[in-house]
């Protein structure tokens, strides 16, 4: 008899697990959080038996969390007992470990798409202390084992870095864990070392900018990833394109020659320095020079509707730009604000389109028979259509359906049976906008053509790197529109020079969401879901069918994934 089997609290817990890995019922009491993971790792392709060795993780050769950890956690393991101890970064990859490792110690990656619910990816995931016990785990090998860990966070963002854990053998009860209180104490050990270690980085960098920047004339920049120093004589010069190539040779692997290529139309030349501690670069310094031969032009702007290099964008235009190679009926579908209309208009190209608008009438006695003679029709807000036009295009794609028709669609209350008609009709040929806050990563690339053009002799409008932070982080419920709301407001009634600072945005932006941020599994999930609801045309049912889950799961998971990146 196995220690599971001695554990009464765990005992149908056990049972329930080989339930589910045989395809029998299950009983009505498992938790929901348990079997979810149970599902997840089913849905990944996770062995239970691990006939196979896991693949031996990649790790990075050079690791500041490992740095400032191991020191702490070696004068720590030596009050271990019976027990293993373990560091892992945000994948979460095992980067050092001590002590008795419980079941097997092939497991060198503890992401859920390789093992299954673990307590290392169960508290990257939740940002809090996690603990998974003996069959609460999907592998064969861990049910003898009871594991807690808790989370590290990076001193100056709040970023998740990696968690601490303590492994045993399986513990009696369910919780809390008894190596809870050494995890805990482990980790704020290894936090307080990670910010003593920043603040000697933003030191050294802060005198060498100091030392640069010996004269108001000379305009410079320093740069070490998490923050920016510009003096003011260089606010002219630095423009966003100037510093996104200054950002990316600051994070560089290069230690002797930074040979960055600014824009061509940068309007400047920089001489850059590395910045060096204790045989590390933290960060450069640039010192930036007019071009006085040459009068910087600006370049013209990309459409705002193709802007962004995210996957999710890049998946969405994609797919736009094959279904707009057949003229044939199109549904762009997605949240209010994404860019459904400007999409749609990039789409039609030079085409001068009909333009009807259910917002603004819902009963718009639009003659279709006008688009016989091949004139595009753009049908904004068809959730606001009334009966009778619903009917009437309906039978116009019965009739026609050639017929070169955009229509954008915010999905909202349950459509009704003819309106629902419409949408499995062009379902084969919809593409739904992802939410802002689904790519954050195109924050940046927004800005710059959301911005007004400045007043001659003005610089572009610019922001920190805090400011940026906070922007890429809030949820931004209205999408691109209420982004570019913000962006004119203050390009508009700022009063000030410089990057915009943090402290200027509004409040709901500034203070950061309250929400967590999406783990690498829940985003997987995520865009798994995502991408069902793309090949059903926003149809959740169909996709909650086709990804093997009930409905109300989905709208769970769908409402779980608001407010959070």
């Amino acid at each position: 008899m196995t220690t599971v089997e001695h554990s009464p609290a765990l005992a149908p817990l056990r049972q329930a697990r080989e339930r589910f890995l045989t395809g029998r019922p299950l009983p009505d009491d498992i938790p929901d959080e348990v079997l979810a993971a149970w599902r997840r790792a089913r849905f990944f392709g996770v062995r239970h038996d691990l006939d196979e060795t896991v693949p031996e993780p990649e790790l990075p050769a050079d690791c500041p969390l490992l740095e400032a950890a191991r020191p702490v956690l070696e004068r720590i393991a030596p009050a271990l007992g019976h027990a293993a101890l373990l560091l892992t970064d945000e994948r979460p990859r095992v980067l050092w470990t001590t002590g008795e490792v419980p079941g097997d110690d092939r497991c060198r990656d503890l992401s859920e798409r390789e093992v299954g619910p673990n307590s290392a990816a169960l508290a990257v995931r939740t940002r809090r202390r996690a603990e998974v016990h003996g069959p609460e785990h999907f592998l064969d090998l861990w049910q003898d084992v009871s594991a807690v860990s808790v989370p590290l966070f990076a001193p100056r963002t709040g970023q998740v870095l990696g968690t601490v854990t303590v492994a045993t053998g399986l513990c009696a009860d369910c919780g809390p864990h008894p190596g809870a209180a050494l995890a805990e104490a482990a980790a704020t050990a290894v936090e307080a070392e990670l910010l003593a270690r920043s603040r000697t980085a933003e030191q050294v960098l802060l005198d060498a900018y100091t030392r640069a920047a010996h004269s108001p004339e000379r305009a410079v920049v320093a740069l070490d990833g998490r923050s920016r120093l510009i003096s003011e004589a260089a606010v002219r010069l630095a423009t966003p394109q100037v510093l996104a190539a200054l950002e990316r040779a600051s994070t560089s692997d290069q230690q002797q020659s930074y040979d960055v290529p600014l824009p061509a139309d940068a309007g400047c030349t920089a001489e850059i320095a590395p910045v060096r501690h204790e045989g590390r670069v933290l960060g450069i310094v640039a010192v930036l020079a007019a071009r006085p031969a040459e009068v910087p032009r600006p370049c013209p702007r990309p459409a705002l509707a193709l802007a962004g290099g995210s996957v999710p964008w890049r998946h969405t235009l994609a797919r736009a730009v094959e279904l707009a190679r057949v003229h044939e009926p199109m549904l762009l579908t997605g949240e209010r604000g994404v860019g459904k209309t400007a999409l749609a208009r990039e789409l039609l190209g030079e085409s001068v389109p009909l333009v009807a608008d259910a917002a603004e009438s819902p009963e718009l006695g639009v003659k279709y028979s006008e688009l016989a003679d091949g004139r595009p029709l753009l049908l904004r807000h068809a959730e606001r259509l009334a009966q009778p036009d619903v009917a009437a295009l309906n039978s116009l794609l019965d009739e026609h359906p050639d017929v070169r028709l955009l229509i954008t669609y915010t999905p909202g209350t349950p459509p009704g049976p003819c309106f629902q008609r419409l949408l499995d009709t062009l379902a084969a040929r919809s593409v739904v906008l992802p939410a802002l806050r689904e790519r954050p990563e195109d924050v940046r690339e927004l800005l710059p053509m959301l911005a007004p053009r400045p007043a001659p002799g003005l610089p572009p409008l610019s922001w920190t790197l805090d400011a940026l932070r906070a922007l890429e982080e809030h949820p931004w419920p209205g999408n691109v529109t209420e982004l570019a709301h913000v962006v004119r407001t203050l390009a508009e009634h700022r009063r000030v020079t410089g990057p915009v600072r943090r402290a200027e945005l509004p409040d709901a932006v500034r203070e950061g969401p309250a929400a967590r941020r999406l783990s690498p599994m829940e985003r997987a999930e995520r865009a798994a879901i995502l991408a069902a609801l793309r090949r059903h045309g926003g149809n959740k049912a169909r996709a909650a069918a086709a990804l093997g889950i009930g409905r109300a799961t989905l709208y769970r998971k769908l409402r779980g994934y608001q407010g959070v990146s």
